[in-house]
């Protein structure tokens, strides 16, 4: 449980030089003590301190979203590589199969008005 900083020895005493003696300046001490406690966890509870977001959790925060961020753009820049090489590989492969393919359609015809020629 947390607790307030509270100095019960200079209480007591200050209890004692105005009257009190000695159990009953220990006696309200130790209840102004249980008050502090009671009522620090009841805004406790009440507040959800636990779950209160300060100013170093947002800056820890705001650091591991940075790096996670500098990790993905460096990822999305692999990959931008990586699909630029692969498209560069399918061009080649593509105009190698067009040039190809235009080859043999070149070939076949010339062989057609080849036997056409022979036929005339």
């Amino acid at each position: 449980m947390n607790s307030i900083a509270f100095d019960t020895l200079a209480f007591a005493n200050k209890l004692k030089a105005a009257g009190f003696t000695e159990q009953q300046a220990e006696a309200i001490t130790g209840l102004q003590v249980e008050a502090s406690d009671h009522t620090l966890e009841r805004v406790r509870l009440d507040y959800h301190l636990d779950d209160l977001v300060v100013k170093q959790d947002l800056k820890a925060l705001e650091v591991a979203l940075k790096a996670e961020t500098a990790e993905l753009n460096h990822k999305i820049e692999l990959l931008r590589a990586d699909t630029g090489r692969m498209i560069a590989e399918s061009k080649t492969d593509l105009t190698r199969w067009i040039i190809g393919a235009g080859l043999l359609q070149t070939s076949l015809i010339i062989g057609v008005l080849m036997k056409v020629a022979k036929l005339i």
